[in-house]
């Protein structure tokens, strides 16, 4: 039986080079994978006062994570940093935290810039931000750097050295989640 995983992108411009990543991701994964992006742009902010009567785009992500097997986030980096849009994603998944729907799940973060750096600071920040929710968080840690320059001339498709090395991370990411599955 396939894996379901949800993947969540920290960038909410549809043609940013972490949404083409995510959809590469999809494209390549093993055959015992099911990766879906699950869209996180219309999630109202977190605030604890609306738990009572939670929005609607809260109760349909919260579902959708939580019948996932796994999670893969694939984020840039803003100022050293998680994107807002995707810290809102995890907080309104992890709380309250009676109702936690991230709670032990399989993870994989794969971040990238522009620079060689690869979103250093971003990947360790979403990792950071699910420590308490004992994510079961592959360790090994996947850095895209000068992603201007990883898409051929049809500007969706990576190429080839970059699908060899994430088709690599994905079956090992499989690995991960049959481990605790």
């Amino acid at each position: 039986m396939k894996k379901k995983v949800a993947v969540l992108v920290g960038s909410l411009r549809k043609e940013s080079f972490h949404r083409r990543i995510a959809l590469e991701l999809i494209r390549l994964s093993p055959d015992g994978l099911n990766m879906q992006l699950v869209e996180i742009g219309e999630l109202n902010l977190y605030n604890e006062d609306l738990e009572e009567h939670a929005p609607k785009a809260w109760t349909d992500y919260r579902k959708k994570i939580g019948e996932t097997d796994a999670i893969l986030f694939v984020s840039p980096e803003y100022n050293r940093s998680i994107p807002g849009v995707l810290k809102n994603a995890i907080d309104i998944a992890t709380r309250p935290p009676t109702e936690n729907v991230l709670l032990r799940k399989p993870a994989a973060v794969v971040t990238g810039s522009s620079s060689g750096i690869g979103g250093f600071g971003s990947n360790h920040a979403i990792r950071q931000s699910v420590v308490f929710s004992q994510v079961r968080m592959l360790p090994n840690e996947v850095y895209i750097g000068q992603m201007d320059k990883r898409f051929k001339e049809d500007e969706k498709t990576l190429v080839d050295d970059t699908q060899k090395y994430l088709k690599k991370f994905l079956k090992e990411f499989e690995e991960w989640i049959i481990l605790f599955s």
